[in-house]
């Protein structure tokens, strides 16, 4: 596959994802890819992590782990796409197994049922629909709390569901694709801090740290540049974020909350209380307002709208750049 026809491919699955997303017709009576992913992970932990062992034999276990999870995910994903392009009509084929593993769609129409949910029922049902994306206990939420979680789950998630996936599309192909959704998929399941996974998981939470280096990043400067549709400015967006993102305990999700706080003017992050306890963080654009409203998350969302048009914009661009240069 070549790097024009690697952008094009990145193109139509975000195309389709946009137009069909996950449909629960499917999914009620077949394993979601990421189910599979979660069923080996979970099966790597119970054989691999050995609660008796020392720690540098349990992290060095977590690295052997890692190593061959991305290896078989990769090689599946190769025999996959060399499957696909082998058949008639192969590479819609390959753009539509690749959309299964964006989730702008997903994210999208999650964020807005918290919306929707202050609407029919108030700050009770809203708690319940932000619970469907955050970890953070919902019931000690107040409506500016929930509101600030569907944002920083909107900007969070945009990066690790949509903008990352989409770039190791472009760079190898679905092998790259079903790679990086195994890394991050391993991360959100074992490289937690919790006594179990504290050493075992410690290389899959490098990796995925390493992995979405670049595009949180890139997520970081798209929302930035789309910061006027959701009523603010661009050079706001950008100042927040080159100073605050590296506040955030992530080395990653501080690029998209920042952005989206600064084309807000909203302050995200600061103090939250998760299941696993209580998190102190410093706030990401501190001077801005803490008492976010259920408006804040339509204007996120049109945010959204737009930096997934200059998302697949740049990498249709890329595609007719390559091609007129050949």
């Amino acid at each position: 596959m070549s790097a024009a026809e690697a952008m094009l491919l990145v193109v139509a699955a975000l195309a389709l994802d946009a137009a069909i997303g996950d449909p629960d017709r499917i999914w009620r009576h077949w394993p979601h890819p990421v189910a599979w992913l979660g069923a080996l992970i979970a099966a790597g932990d119970r054989a691999f992590n050995r609660a008796g062992a020392a720690v540098s034999g349990r992290r060095l276990a977590g690295v052997a782990f890692i190593l061959l999870l991305v290896t078989v995910s990769a090689a599946a994903g190769w025999a996959i796409q060399r499957l696909a392009l082998a058949l008639p009509g192969g590479s819609v084929l390959l753009a539509l197994l690749a959309s299964v593993l964006l989730a702008y769609r997903s994210l999208r129409d999650h964020v807005r049922a918290v919306r929707r949910a202050f609407a029919t029922g108030g700050l009770p049902a809203a708690r319940r629909a932000v619970s469907m994306i955050v970890g953070r206990d919902p019931e000690r939420l107040d409506e500016a709390g929930v509101c600030r979680a569907a944002v920083e789950s909107a900007a969070e998630n945009f990066a690790d569901g949509v903008v990352a996936p989409a770039f190791w599309l472009a760079v190898g192909g679905l092998p790259g694709l079903v790679a990086y959704k195994a890394i991050n998929t391993a991360d959100s399941m074992i490289g937690h801090r919790s006594e179990r996974h504290l050493h075992f998981g410690w290389a899959a939470a490098r990796l995925d740290d390493l992995a979405n280096l670049i595009p949180a990043r890139l997520t970081g400067m798209l929302i930035a540049l789309t910061a006027a549709t959701g009523g603010g400015r661009i050079r706001t967006a950008l100042a927040v974020m080159w100073r605050d993102a590296a506040l955030h305990r992530s080395p990653n999700a501080g690029w998209p909350e920042a952005a989206m706080a600064g084309a807000l003017g909203l302050a995200l992050a600061g103090p939250r209380l998760y299941a696993s306890g209580p998190v102190e963080d410093p706030f990401l654009n501190p001077e801005g307002r803490r008492n976010a409203e259920a408006a804040d998350i339509d204007r996120a969302l049109n945010i959204l709208s737009r930096a997934s048009l200059l998302h697949a914009g740049l990498y249709g661009l890329g595609a007719v750049l390559i091609w007129l240069s050949r």
